[in-house]
């Protein structure tokens, strides 16, 4: 008897780090034909699968705040930056077979479609893999609002937030090795405990809709498909009253 899918319409946040190469900037083709070959293997499964990717591989608006820089100009930096990496995970995607769409919330027809949320929609419904760019639009907003916004409006049932990490720590593993992991944490303990799973922003967006987030480790070789086979991986964050 095959498994049946627990979530069939996903959005998957990566964090442009995923595409970086040498010294973590830029991007690696050799990255995105990984990330390629993992998302292809959910479409395989049936899994209606829309992305939204950072930029932190190519443009950080920190960097540019330091050195007085209007934070405006520095988010819409980002955004451009967000739609190069679209641009390059759509090109690896579709050498694998899969149709891929890339939609972006500032306009720039030449290269991709601006988003429409019931032609994401469509797209999903006809078996493409959607990848949304330009983070919301407006400046002030992080690429996690983006991807909170975004799965509450093509109607995900999951946000899963994609890390190097196989959950939620109350303490960095990297430097603490009595770190402890949740297995999950409601919406409320994530923000009063200001825990790094996305910003705060994004948290009360999911919170507000209803919207669960999976923190796993990407790479893993079975954390993400087990996922959608609802065993148990990563840190679920949902509403507390299922924490009971």
């Amino acid at each position: 008897m095959s498994q049946k899918l627990v979530y069939k319409r996903v959005l998957l946040k990566l964090g442009g780090e995923a595409l970086a190469g040498e010294g973590n900037f830029g991007i690696d083709p050799l990255k995105a034909e990984g990330i390629a070959r993992r998302i292809v293997e959910l479409h395989n499964m049936g899994v209606e699968l829309a992305i939204v990717i950072g930029a932190g591989n190519l443009w950080r608006g920190r960097s540019g705040l330091e050195r007085g820089m209007d934070r405006a100009t520095a988010d819409y930096m980002g955004m451009l930056g967000t739609a190069m990496n679209a641009l390059a995970l759509m090109d690896a995607i579709e050498r694998e077979g899969v149709p891929t769409r890339v939609q972006t919330a500032i306009e720039m027809r030449q290269v991709a479609e601006p988003y429409i949320r019931r032609r994401a929609i469509r797209h999903l419904e006809k078996g493409r893999v959607v990848i949304l760019g330009g983070g919301t639009g407006n400046p002030f907003f992080s690429t996690d609002t983006a991807a909170a916004l975004r799965a509450v409006e093509i109607g995900a049932e999951l946000v899963i937030k994609a890390t190097k990490v196989d959950g939620v720590y109350d303490s960095d593993p990297k430097t603490n090795p009595d770190a402890v992991r949740y297995d999950k944490l409601s919406y409320i303990e994530t923000l009063n405990q200001r825990l790094q799973v996305m910003d705060s922003t994004a948290v009360t967006l999911c919170m507000d809709n209803d919207m669960p987030i999976l923190v796993l480790d990407f790479w893993d070789e079975s954390a993400l498909i087990d996922a959608f086979y609802g065993k148990a991986v990563g840190t679920l964050v949902t509403t507390g009253d299922e924490l009971e």
